[in-house]
């Protein structure tokens, strides 16, 4: 087995991303009067990067997505949400504590979805040993935003 070294600093270098994106997209959102037009741009930039980065890889693969299950596609809404959603509520909440409800409802959705392998994942059921951590995970974020 591999180890999971390289993906774990992938997905912690990820994380630090996501604060930094919603604060430089709310700052955007702010400095343009409006969270819309700063996530289209967002995504635009995103979608010009992605497609570079499919044209080196396997660009094929995108006829192969005629035939997946339409549910599938849900992913880019949940995406949309997520950045409209912070980019607008960031300036007026506050980066950290907008965060911190992501984090927890991440907590509490991928817990999920590996207790019951939902959308292909690994089954990873949820014992009192994994749930107490998660508890504990979320206690430190919450601990986190305490002034």
């Amino acid at each position: 087995m591999p180890s999971t070294l390289p993906y774990a600093l992938i997905m912690l270098i990820a994380g630090i991303g996501v604060p930094v994106l919603a604060a430089l997209n709310a700052a955007l959102g702010t400095r343009l009067g409006s969270p819309v037009a700063a996530a289209a741009i967002l995504f635009v930039v995103a979608l010009s990067i992605t497609l570079v980065v499919l044209a080196f890889g396997k660009p094929s693969a995108v006829v192969a997505a005629t035939t997946a299950p339409r549910h599938l596609f849900l992913g880019g809404a949940l995406v949309a949400f997520y950045i409209l959603s912070i980019t607008w509520v960031a300036p007026r909440f506050g980066v950290g504590n907008a965060v911190f409800f992501v984090l927890l409802g991440q907590l509490i959705s991928a817990a999920a979805i590996d207790h019951l392998g939902l959308f292909g994942a690994q089954i990873s059921p949820l014992s009192l040993t994994r749930a107490g951590g998660i508890g504990l995970m979320a206690a430190g974020v919450f601990l986190t935003q305490q002034v």
